[in-house]
């Protein structure tokens, strides 16, 4: 059994390095103007994606420095749905909630869920940016849909998912180091603040960041 979570990791780790780092860059960007312009990052989700939407929203906001939110209170989300639809409380939530200013970032595997992308068309329709997150499917409806597209190339759930924490988490990683000004040194960087500015040293072999 040993063999599987061997292949398993290769598999995730050959995934996560299949990214175009540019289009990292250019989400990171999208994310650094939202923040100087006074506008915030909404991030999105179903499931697990919602998930990593909490995570990385909470990330953002508190070792980046840049607003972030999600939608993921439960009043929220069946007050709209009960009202609106399943397939449209995501679009109304960002219709409440989003000013032209902010970053919509939107996460589904399979790109083909109808409240995410119906989303995805209203945060475009306010003028807001959109990156989105998927996996699955090539041509998946999402996946055309955003100023920036990540893409897994997998059809299994949980590669898709831990790929998309990977790169998300990467952003807000590049995002707080790059706030903080923090010294780039050959084996340690700091790359989190306490509340008392309290460095916490991560080892990061053979990363330069």
């Amino acid at each position: 059994m040993t063999k599987f979570f061997v292949r398993y990791l290769e598999l995730i780790a050959s995934k996560a390095r299949e990214v175009d780092c540019d289009l990292l860059e250019d989400m990171c960007g999208m994310m650094r103007r939202a923040g100087r312009r006074g506008g915030k990052v909404v991030l999105v989700g179903n499931g697990g994606s919602a998930a990593i939407a909490g995570h990385i929203a909470v990330d953002l906001t508190n070792s980046a420095g840049i607003r972030a939110v999600c939608f993921n209170e439960g009043s929220l989300i069946t007050c709209l749905a009960n009202d609106y639809g399943n397939d449209q409380w995501m679009s109304r939530a960002i219709e409440s909630y989003g000013d032209k200013q902010d970053v919509a970032v939107l996460i589904s595997s399979s790109g083909r869920s109808a409240n995410i992308v119906n989303a995805a068309e209203k945060a475009r329709s306010l003028g807001m940016g959109v990156a989105t997150l998927s996996g699955f499917f090539a041509n998946n409806p999402l996946r055309q849909m955003g100023d920036v597209n990540l893409w897994v190339d997998s059809d299994i759930y949980n590669v898709v998912e831990t790929v998309h924490t990977t790169w998300l988490a990467a952003a807000v990683d590049r995002l707080a180091l790059e706030m903080r000004q923090l010294p780039a040194l050959p084996d340690e960087r700091v790359t989190r603040m306490t509340a008392k500015d309290r460095p916490v040293r991560v080892k990061m072999e053979g990363v330069i960041l």
